[in-house]
């Protein structure tokens, strides 16, 4: 394990002792450009000074957050920046870290309202508002509210929208409750890990009211499916993440529901990820 005492390395060795330590390329490479503040896209002049020396302080910082690292917290807290959707996004413990495949969420969120004008959207459960000022960024003309029931996470979203310059309107509150619509599109990201699985022991750095739905992981998915008929416009859409394996169960709520044109899309990795039904009009 490298830490501040190690004897101080050049860039390449730095990199290749994190690795050895078991850090992904990549983590290490943001890990040390944020430790010598550079841009997190700039791994070119990594490469271009991959013998550059460090000095005893950026080498203490730099094996500090290699072994916070090493412990499973994600690089985004480290750094306390991610980007998604091509938006730089402050994150921290008070939110998930925004994830490579919910951008499958957003293209379809897009297509579904491209032909309106002026569509009306909400993002339920927005923790950094990723979504939702994705959204807005796309699409300026819209009117994107999002919701959360984490006072804590709604700060972190309002700090992304007014460093942004993105006028969405943040709600506290859980779900649909108290939430007027009509909306054109309701788009979220909710918990959908069963209780009691496995994989939560890898997220622990996470908020658990973000990851974890009931016995089965759907309970807040069911909830949003009773709610959203009413508050959607006919015509309207509903989107949903949810896990792996959980497209036919999600599909099946929403058929049940009274949606229509019930469909599901895969992530990066080829995975169904999404489903979606749109309200008959």
């Amino acid at each position: 394990m490298i830490t501040e005492t190690t004897p101080q390395p050049d860039i390449a060795q730095a990199l290749a002792q994190a690795q050895a330590q078991g850090l992904a390329r990549i983590d290490a490479q943001l890990l040390l450009m944020h430790t010598l503040g550079r841009a997190p896209g700039d791994r070119a002049w990594l490469l271009a000074h991959d013998t550059d020396p460090l000095d005893a302080e950026a080498w203490a910082r730099f094996a500090l957050l290699c072994r916070r690292r090493a412990a499973g917290e994600p690089v985004a807290y480290l750094t306390g920046t991610k980007e998604f959707y091509g938006l730089p996004l402050q994150v921290d413990a008070r939110v998930l870290d925004p994830r490579p495949d919910t951008e499958t969420l957003v293209d379809w969120a897009l297509e579904t309202v491209a032909a309106l004008p002026a569509p009306r959207v909400v993002d339920l459960g927005t923790g950094s508002g990723a979504i939702a000022l994705a959204l807005q960024r796309q699409r300026p003309t819209a009117q994107v509210t999002a919701v959360d029931a984490s006072a804590d996470a709604l700060a972190v979203a309002r700090a992304n929208a007014q460093r942004l310059g993105l006028p969405v309107h943040l709600r506290h509150g859980l779900w649909l409750d108290g939430i007027d619509g009509p909306f054109d599109l309701i788009v979220s990201n909710p918990p959908y890990i069963a209780e009691g699985d496995p994989h939560l022991a890898a997220l622990a750095h996470e908020p658990a009211q973000a990851l974890a739905s009931g016995a089965d992981g759907l309970d807040d998915i069911r909830t949003i499916v009773q709610q959203a008929p009413a508050r959607l416009a006919p015509g309207g859409w509903l989107l949903l993440e949810h896990g792996w394996d959980q497209a036919d169960a999600v599909q099946a709520l929403l058929s049940a529901a009274g949606f229509t044109l019930v469909q599901s899309r895969a992530d990066l990795a080829g995975v169904p990820r999404c489903t979606g039904g749109m309200r008959p009009r």
